[in-house]
């Protein structure tokens, strides 16, 4: 017990610098998302309230999309840096690769709240452009991590099968950006069964494992 204690202390120390500015880089980037929202309220109209929810219904669902997105990037960021009980200086560049990521999401979620109802294919291909670029920085984390040995010997089977997971987004992400220039609708379902996956990451990375095992 005492050891354990020892390992979490050090890896506070490792990492905790690092960890709280890209939580405030996501705070940063949540609120963005909201301050968009706002904008709809100064547009000069006399419609009521509910009439002018419903004519930008296209900013809602944007807003709720890119909420999502940074949430789910979170918990898998969350998840990896768990693991990491050591730093070097290169670990912050690709961890800054990330965040870039994070920071430019509210960008295409604003593309899509503009252009969804005039060039919907585009408009979700440029947001759906944001997740695989987002699966490539989540895979560079994991990678480099795990090949520098930044993480503890007893994890690194486990950890592994965050990489795995990481990998086949890019290619899934990247099969979905195409499927958008052909039908919106089953881009948007795809997206929703990735985002089931990368919000409970560990949980389906274990079970990546065990069917390799079985194999």
């Amino acid at each position: 017990m005492i050891h354990f204690r020892e390992e979490r202390g050090d890896k506070l120390k490792e990492t905790a610098r690092i960890e709280t500015f890209s939580d405030g880089v996501f705070s940063i980037a949540i609120t963005l998302l909201i301050i968009e929202m706002i904008q709809i309220l100064h547009t000069k109209n006399d419609e009521s309230f509910l009439k002018l929810l419903f004519h930008h219904w296209e900013s809602l669902f944007a807003f709720f999309i890119g909420f999502l997105t940074i949430f789910v990037c979170w918990i898998n960021h969350h998840l990896v840096f768990t693991y990491i009980h050591k730093v070097d200086g290169k670990l912050m560049w690709v961890n800054a690769f990330v965040l870039l990521m994070v920071t430019f999401t509210p960008f295409p979620t604003a593309v899509l709240a503009e252009y969804f109802e005039k060039e919907k294919n585009l408009a979700m291909a440029f947001f759906g452009l944001n997740f695989f670029l987002m699966s490539i920085a989540a895979y560079c984390l994991s990678a480099y991590t795990y090949n520098k040995k930044l993480i503890k010997d007893e994890s690194r089977k486990l950890f592994y099968g965050f990489i795995a997971l990481y990998r086949y987004s890019i290619i899934y992400n990247f099969a979905v950006f195409i499927v958008c220039f052909i039908s919106v609708p089953a881009a948007i379902f795809l997206y929703c069964i990735m985002f089931v996956v990368f919000a409970f990451p560990e949980e389906f990375s274990k079970r990546l494992l065990s069917r390799k095992k079985k194999k």
